[in-house]
């Protein structure tokens, strides 16, 4: 059996390559890893000396020779294929130890050049690891070194030999490499803008590449989509970002549905966006209570508080750890996921208390390094929506609004505790499906208004709702997550008990609500941002 490892990282290669020759394997390499298993004392050919052809072109060309190639494609089951290797003295590779130049990290680092770029695009590993993925009934390609102990394992316990399930795995996960690899290299030239990039140590890019290689790992297969006769199933990012949802643990429960992790992400991505204590429950994607408190207990007391009815089958999420006092006031309740960074062993305990609590799908997610206070660091950097035969690519709204970005337009000043709820309930109204009204107070949700063609339906809704869960709107604030176009919204929330208000302003009429809301004697203050979440 003959194995040529050629790698750039060298992880873990040592260790395979003694195991293999241990195994009675003839070890062929290149460069560096030849150097490497010859210090370390074993055998090893280099791949110059086996072709007979010396590397040149600064490594450019070594392994690009028919030695290699013929070694790699020839079918063992066909006679002519091993007439003509023998014919011209080509030994067969059974084993292919290849990982590529480090092209992603390298157009990763900040300031790098296109020259460095195009230096780390490689040519002769992609090359052959397609051959010997191409012949995986002969050959067995390892691309990464996660593979290398499983492998390793198989060939000492069947006889030097691996089976035909683990050489067509390994040939589909090479052939997933290549294609990421070529994806990176796409992504990356494609949105050099060449003619502005004339004269500058580091190219410029546009964030919107002239191709778009989607690259995705299935999690898992789904029962049904969004409704029964659909199919689905669920992807992550090649490269997902720390603290965000495809990176969670399942600690018990059902599995997950599209429904499930839809909402799921909803509420997960809005209470990451607090830095202090906050629960945020979720409704078929919309946030139907929000609210910070001390503590997991208090801000879920208060976020259960906005509407009961709605919470029934919800979907929460926390941003701190679950405790055994907020356990028990959440089992109260029907819960359909519940997420935090973590769980005490006696809150875990509440929901294994019986079989039909045991059902409850609960998600631990790891915070990000930054801890609790860098959850920032966990959110996408584009957002993408399907249309038909096409995709809408845009940066994520990730925009933060700071206090000292608040424009008040009226006569009345907000105090500094309708600033904090002004705020928190511009927090909210970017999680809420457009047209969102939102009314807070003493950082928790009163009234939600969702989704609704008109804003006047939305601030109503909001209204209807605070009223069915017993809440009182005076002295409330309000966030709209887009301009009044007229007057009747701001009087519409101002009647139902708001004294200040949020809203993007820059609407033809912003001196008509302007004078309205002074008018009624409530404050106003322009955030100059919107938020659409269609």
């Amino acid at each position: 059996m003959n194995a040529l490892i050629s790698v750039s990282d060298k992880t873990g290669v040592l260790a395979l390559a003694q195991g293999l020759h241990a195994l009675g394997v003839k070890l062929l390499s290149t460069g560096g890893t030849a150097r490497l298993l010859a210090d370390a004392g074993l055998p090893v050919t280099e791949v110059a000396d086996h072709t007979g052809f010396p590397e040149m072109l600064d490594g450019r060309v070594k392994t690009l020779h028919p030695k290699i190639h013929g070694g790699l494609l020839a079918r063992r089951e066909l006679p002519a294929h091993v007439a003509a290797i023998e014919q011209h003295g080509i030994a067969p590779i059974d084993l292919l130890v290849v990982n590529l130049y480090p092209f992603e990290a390298t157009v990763a680092k900040a300031g790098c050049t296109l020259e460095d770029a195009i230096e780390n695009i490689d040519i002769g590993g992609p090359a052959m690891v397609r051959s010997a993925a191409k012949n995986w009934k002969d050959v067995a390609v390892l691309t990464d070194a996660s593979q290398y102990d499983a492998v390793l394992a198989e060939l000492q316990g069947n006889g030097g030999k691996l089976s035909d399930k683990t050489r067509f795995g390994l040939s589909v996960a090479a052939f997933n490499r290549i294609a990421d690899y070529d994806g990176a290299i796409s992504d990356f030239l494609s949105a050099v803008d060449f003619e502005a990039s004339a004269g500058q140590p580091a190219p410029v890019r546009s964030l919107f590449p002239a191709q778009s290689n989607g690259r995705f790992i299935k999690l898992q297969d789904l029962r049904y989509g969004e409704n029964p006769h659909q199919q689905a199933a669920f992807y992550r990012d090649l490269y997902p970002a720390p603290g965000s949802l495809v990176s969670a643990r399942q600690l018990q429960g059902k599995e997950l549905s599209y429904n499930n992790i839809a909402d799921a992400d909803a509420a997960w991505e809005c209470v990451k966006s607090f830095d202090v204590p906050a629960c945020v429950i979720v409704k078929h994607a919309n946030p139907c209570g929000v609210a910070i408190g001390s503590d997991a207990l208090q801000a879920y007391g208060k976020a259960f508080k906005t509407d009961p009815t709605s919470a029934f089958g919800g979907i929460i999420a926390f941003n701190r750890t679950v405790d055994l006092a907020a356990a028990q006031e959440i089992n109260k309740q029907f819960v359909e996921v519940l997420m935090a960074p973590g769980y005490t062993p006696e809150a875990l305990a509440v929901f294994q208390a019986t079989k039909a609590k045991q059902n409850v799908r609960i998600l631990e997610i790891a915070m990000p390094p930054g801890g609790a206070t860098d959850w920032h660091n966990g959110r996408n950097a584009m957002d993408v929506k399907r249309i038909g035969s096409g995709l809408l690519i845009q940066t994520a709204d990730n925009h933060a609004l700071a206090r000292a970005d608040l424009k008040v337009v009226t006569t009345t000043q907000p105090t500094p505790e309708q600033l904090d709820d002004l705020l928190f309930a511009w927090k909210v109204a970017k999680y809420v499906k457009s047209n969102a009204i939102v009314f807070c107070k003493d950082g928790m949700t009163m009234g939600v208004g969702a989704g609704q063609m008109s804003r006047l339906d939305s601030a109503r809704i909001a209204s209807i709702k605070a009223e069915h869960a017993k809440l009182s709107l005076a002295g409330t604030a309000v966030a709209s997550d887009a301009f009044f176009p007229f007057r009747d919204g701001l009087d519409v929330v101002v009647d139902a008990g708001a004294t200040c208000v949020i809203q993007p302003g820059g609407s033809m009429r912003d001196q008509e609500v302007i004078d309205a809301a002074n008018e009624r004697g409530v404050a106003m203050v322009f955030s100059g941002v919107r938020h659409f979440r269609h």
